[in-house]
């Protein structure tokens, strides 16, 4: 039953191209994937089968996710400028290719969507707050009128913050999308702590791991899945006490042995969840 819980994040693999991406998959084991829909956005030329390809392989797409325009991932600073929906910059085409990202989804006919929204404001009375809340609105009501969740990711905030965030926008169909390793990378707190504090939230889950940065304000380091500082029979357990039945979307973005990783991941999650 786990096995059939089990997929993985397709930009993991760095596809060139949706056969390259069946390969890849296939070398794997994992025959579910939680698809990129930027590529499809960006390149309809190369990419516009590919759900096609995927299934005619055999593959099943869970969920779905896409990126932000203008992220710069170089330091933590220069991500909390530039992340997410957060910036007044590129919310405009942001918010363009958020409702071409949907309609490609409503095609496949997904159910749920993951993003990462960017940086929270720490205090509600922040003006940004308030600005972050609008915009969650109107991306959670574009994804509610095509019957869609939409999953923030974790990471960019502690979960408290993340929680206070989602009590006020109050949107049904805005979940979590957890991930253990980026609340270590971006030194976050405890990913025990925080899945027990978003679990009422919880739809999917990252399997990703890192080790913290010794230095305050510095990334942390991805490792490979069962080297790094996640508890993992603990987090497996906690999903269990939570009550979560998603599924474990493993997630690799580091490394030049994605998919040796990719199968120890999986080994981990089939050795946790017996």
């Amino acid at each position: 039953m786990k096995n059939e819980r089990i997929a993985v994040c397709s930009w993991s693999l760095i596809p060139t191209s949706p056969q390259d991406l069946v390969e890849k998959l296939l070398a794997t084991g994992v025959s579910r994937v939680q698809l990129a829909l930027d590529p499809l956005r960006e390149e309809p030329a190369v990419w516009g089968g590919t759900a096609e390809t995927l299934r005619q392989a055999g593959f099943d797409i869970v969920s779905a996710m896409f990126g932000c325009v203008g992220e710069d991932y170089t330091t933590l600073d220069t991500i909390r400028v530039t992340g997410g929906i957060a910036p007044d910059s590129t919310w405009e085409q942001n918010l363009e290719n958020i409702r071409a990202s949907i309609a490609l989804a409503a095609g496949m006919e997904m159910e749920l969507v993951t993003f990462h929204a960017g940086f929270v404001p720490h205090d509600p009375a922040d003006p940004g707050f308030a600005v972050m809340i609008d915009r969650l609105a109107v991306v959670a009501d574009l994804f509610a009128a095509a019957n869609m969740t939409v999953a923030l990711e974790t990471g960019q905030e502690t979960a408290a913050e993340l929680a206070g965030l989602l009590r006020v926008l109050d949107r049904p169909n805005v979940a979590v999308n957890f991930d253990p390793a980026n609340m270590l990378l971006y030194g976050k707190g405890d990913p025990i702590e925080a899945l027990r504090l978003l679990g009422p939230w919880l739809r999917q889950v990252h399997i990703k791991d890192a080790n913290p940065s010794p230095v305050a304000g510095a990334w942390g380091e991805e490792v490979a899945v069962g080297t790094g500082k996640v508890d993992w029979p603990t987090f497996f357990e906690t999903l269990k006490e939570v009550g979560f039945n998603g599924d474990f979307v493993i997630e690799r973005e580091a490394g030049d042995q994605r998919v040796a990783d990719i199968r120890l991941a999986k080994e981990v999650i089939l050795n946790s969840t017996h």
